[in-house]
């Protein structure tokens, strides 16, 4: 099946990610670059990662030279990535910034949200802002746009809205020290290189 291409130009190609691809190569032909390769011929090179159950809109550069400035911006905060998710309930602020440590665990490749700095933690901050609500049984659903200000590893999945409104997708909730407020990945819809 063709993925779908947003943009293209000698240099770069936009494209939609499926949830379940890797944004990587894969080394069978079914990762992002392989793929992008397949459809429009040439080289393809990630710039940007999304966790594979997470769709969305990626940046690839069809250029080993202009791969390296691309990668440079991700690192320097230029590329701009807002993303959306269907949350089950409302959130008790209809918008809002979290500021949250995040410890990885490369081990198991996961992150969760901890209390207090220790080796490994890091500091992440994201925006997010209520789009929009609508009813859905006895309760709701909720469009809300995410920016993340800093690129931590399951960054998206491990903060959202206090009031721990589930992620639609799974219907499944968060709760305990560690666990993560948000236990799915919104999906990038807009990128912007400032």
């Amino acid at each position: 099946m063709d993925l779908e291409i947003l943009y293209q130009d000698p240099y770069v190609a936009v494209a939609v990610k499926p949830a379940g691809v890797l944004s990587e190569p894969d080394g069978k032909g079914g990762g992002m670059p392989e793929r992008l390769a397949a459809q429009l011929g040439g080289e393809i090179f990630t710039v940007h990662r999304l966790d594979r159950a997470v769709g969305g809109v990626m940046l690839f550069s069809r250029d080993r030279a202009v791969t390296g400035r691309l990668t440079a911006a991700v690192a320097e905060r230029k590329l701009h990535k807002e993303y959306l998710a269907v949350l089950t309930g409302v959130p008790q602020e209809p918008e809002g910034v979290l500021e949250d440590l995040l410890f990885r665990d490369a081990a198991k490749n996961k992150s969760y949200v901890v209390k207090r700095p220790r080796k490994g933690v890091r500091d992440a901050r994201l925006r997010y802002r209520l789009l929009q609500t609508v009813p859905d049984g006895d309760g709701a659903l909720s469009l809300v746009q995410v920016q993340l200000e800093t690129g931590r590893t399951h960054q998206s999945g491990c903060s959202l809205p206090p009031g721990s409104c589930p992620c639609w997708a799974t219907g499944a909730t968060a709760a305990g020290t560690g666990a993560a407020r948000w236990p799915c990945s919104p999906g990038p819809w807009a990128l912007t290189i400032l």
